[in-house]
């Protein structure tokens, strides 16, 4: 691994396209086809995308030039197979798509898995604390409505039986706000654990250069 690859510019990287190519007909007529397919390649996109941009071009009676594209994205497909690139893709979530030739594949998948964990790592992170905040949204709503059944349940007007099934329902609520907030310790911790991994290996891939 490089030090500069984590200068490697991402401007072109656009991670999960998979909707239709639509190019107007004044695209189709006047798209250098090379150009077009080196900034598909740069993007790391299949030949798929190819027979999009020929549907849409078929349609204002166009015909695609497969030759130059294929040129052009071979090109572009170079750029993009850099373990930088690779890094990003994986840090972002992005899908690789068995793009790279043979003798780039093996140093960018080594710096895409490494991008993947990281974002393993970070999603756990997220994760953790999207729930505790969630339970503890959970714990407030019950404190409400502790406090509204308590009023009732002291309440002149009632009755009996009302009271009976208040007393049930608040301790349902008692039953609930304990499991939330074990729950809530346990996120935390498992939170701060996450984080800790988080680092380290923010520290990991730092000092091989990404």
């Amino acid at each position: 691994m490089k030090r500069q690859w984590a200068g490697i510019s991402v401007s072109l990287l656009i991670l999960g396209i998979t909707g239709c190519a639509t190019m107007s007909g004044d695209e189709c007529a006047t798209s250098d086809w090379s150009a077009v397919g080196y900034e598909d390649g740069a993007r790391g996109l299949t030949t798929e995308r190819f027979s999009k941009h020929r549907k849409a071009c078929a349609k204002h009676g166009i015909t695609a030039d497969f030759q130059s594209y294929q040129q052009g994205r071979s090109q572009g497909l170079v750029e993009f197979c850099q373990p930088g690139r690779g890094f990003n893709l994986g840090a972002n979530g992005g899908r690789y798509n068995g793009v790279c030739a043979a003798d780039l594949e093996p140093e960018f998948l080594d710096a895409y898995r490494a991008g993947q964990q990281l974002y393993t790592l970070r999603s756990y992170v997220s994760s953790a604390g999207s729930q505790i905040y969630n339970n503890e949204r959970e714990l407030e709503a019950i404190k409400v409505e502790v406090r509204d059944k308590e009023a009732l349940l002291i309440g002149a007007n009632t009755s009996t039986q009302d009271r009976v099934l208040l007393l049930a329902d608040l301790k349902d609520l008692s039953e609930r706000t304990g499991e939330l907030e074990a729950e809530i310790d346990a996120l935390i911790a498992d939170r701060a654990r996450h984080e800790q991994d988080l680092r380290h290996y923010e520290q990991t891939v730092t000092a091989y250069g990404y």
